[in-house]
């Protein structure tokens, strides 16, 4: 984009002969480069109930009334949206504080003086009072592309607010599965623990009966041993990861308890539309989409300043002696009057300033495109998870079957003194293995489908600055 370094004296005069102008490009979205589909969306879809609109709870689609009370805790107590939250009413102050220079300011002056002269011991008291009137006319849009700028800032701070808590979400959910999943694993070892305690009382009697070796008991044992140290250390974990989300909820972690439950055996469908819909669904989008807005306005800005800033003023002021009991007409003064201000020389300064402005604009272009680029990678990344990670499941679901067939053949075997206990133990070995694969595998699939409700930027919907809070409402009562 180019600006000319002198303003064309036509355009001038057409902006004296109208009420006023706004000088600057008006700004027009740039085309980011979209694909149609997305590649990993074509004839894939997971079993799962059905699931809410855009705009509406995204967390719902798990069906898991603890993970929506977490996450709607988020929303209101979580310290980084909080500070988002701050951001934001800081930028709709901003956009208060613009306004307020295209509006007449009106001012008062008081003053109380005591005059003598030595010689004759004369004094006297003057009483002075005056109110002021200035209006900077914005002949040029200086004020109004300001106010342009700051409202699309400030719109980009809401989406900043809304990707804050969306990324806090996310993170939340990803922690809880991950909770979950240690539930499920806890479970799985003290099941296995029961299993092989059997087992070494089988071995023990085997032993007593003469039919089996003394190093049979001995593997037994070991393997009790080590799954029980298994199942202890996964309780770290969980109380790490219950600490982790008692502080995306904005609670201290030792008023925090979450009480043990399944983890979901389903992943849910989240509604992934066209790739167009993520630049209103995705508030990083917005947010970088309304930052080139912003820096588009502030050109126009920088350009007024080629232009002579045209002001009004009125004043009227009364001085008399405090005794008088009517202000003299004679000591009443007033004025009205016209001011204008252009720098004639500055060395440049104005033409760097349109030149840093129109920089900082394409600057913010190439970070649009990039992030547009980003979210469709991330949605295109986490469906190619979640398909891969199906299969996967299905073929997992199959490994287990095979390993506890193996598992509960060993020990019958094994028990018929047909084999020897070490096939037992490989069997059980693997057969706990893939149980917990299994495990692992479901979490896997249900942390791709929070970070596919993520890239699609939940159930957010665009926010436009109409929509946004009045500046006497701006949700402090709500979150302090």
């Amino acid at each position: 984009m180019r600006f000319s370094r002198i303003p064309y004296l036509g355009g001038l005069l057409a902006c004296l002969a109208a009420t006023g102008c706004t000088v600057g490009p008006d700004y027009h979205r740039p085309a980011a480069d979209m694909p149609p589909r997305f590649l990993q969306g074509v004839n894939w879809r997971p079993a799962s109930p059905a699931v809410p609109e855009a705009g509406g709870d995204i967390w719902s689609i798990y069906h898991d009334p603890t993970l929506e009370g977490l996450e709607a805790g988020v929303a209101v107590s979580n310290q980084t949206v909080r500070a988002a939250l701050a951001a934001y009413q800081f930028s709709m102050a901003v956009v208060d504080e613009t306004r307020a220079g295209a509006l007449p300011s009106l001012g008062t002056t008081a003053s109380l003086s005591r005059q003598g002269s030595g010689g004759a011991g004369r004094t006297a008291t003057t009483l002075g009072m005056g109110v002021a009137v200035g209006w900077d006319t914005d002949l040029w849009g200086r004020i109004r592309r300001a106010v342009e700028s700051s409202k699309a800032a400030a719109a980009a701070s809401a989406a900043d607010l809304a990707g804050a808590t969306l990324s806090a979400q996310s993170l939340l959910a990803t922690d809880y599965f991950l909770l979950r999943g240690d539930d499920a694993q806890i479970a799985l070892y003290r099941r296995s623990v029961a299993a092989y305690a059997r087992a070494l009382r089988i071995t023990r009697d085997q032993y007593s009966a003469g039919t089996a070796a003394r190093s049979d008991v001995a593997l037994a044992q070991s393997l009790l041993d080590s799954t029980r140290v298994q199942e202890t250390a996964l309780g770290v974990q969980r109380a790490q990861l219950a600490d982790a989300i008692a502080v995306l909820a904005g609670m201290p972690p030792e008023r925090f308890r979450l009480t043990v439950a399944d983890l979901p055996g389903t992943v849910p469908v989240v509604p992934v539309a066209v790739p167009s819909v993520l630049l209103q669904r995705r508030p990083d989008i917005a947010a970088a989409e309304r930052t080139m807005a912003a820096q588009n306005a502030l050109i126009g800005v920088a350009m007024a300043a080629y232009y002579p800033d045209i002001s009004l003023s009125a004043a009227f002021s009364i001085a008399a002696s405090p005794a008088s009991a009517v202000f003299s007409a004679a000591n009443q003064l007033w004025g009205i009057g016209a001011a204008t201000a252009l720098p004639l020389f500055e060395g440049g300064a104005r033409a760097a300033s349109v030149a840093a402005a129109g920089a900082n604009y394409r600057q913010s272009v190439a970070l649009y495109r990039a992030t547009v680029l980003s979210a469709f990678q991330q949605v295109e990344d986490q469906l190619a998870a979640l398909r891969i990670l199906q299969r996967e499941a299905t073929e997992e679901a199959a490994a287990v079957r095979s390993a506890l067939l193996a598992e509960r053949v060993a020990l019958n075997e094994y028990r018929a003194g047909t084999t020897v206990y070490t096939n037992v133990i490989t069997a059980q070995v693997a057969a706990l293995a893939e149980q917990r694969n299994m495990i692992l595998l479901q979490v896997s699939r249900l942390q791709a489908s929070v970070a596919l409700a993520e890239a699609i930027g939940g159930g957010w919907r665009g926010l436009a600055l109409a929509d946004m809070p009045a500046p006497a409402d701006r949700r402090a009562g709500r979150h302090g």
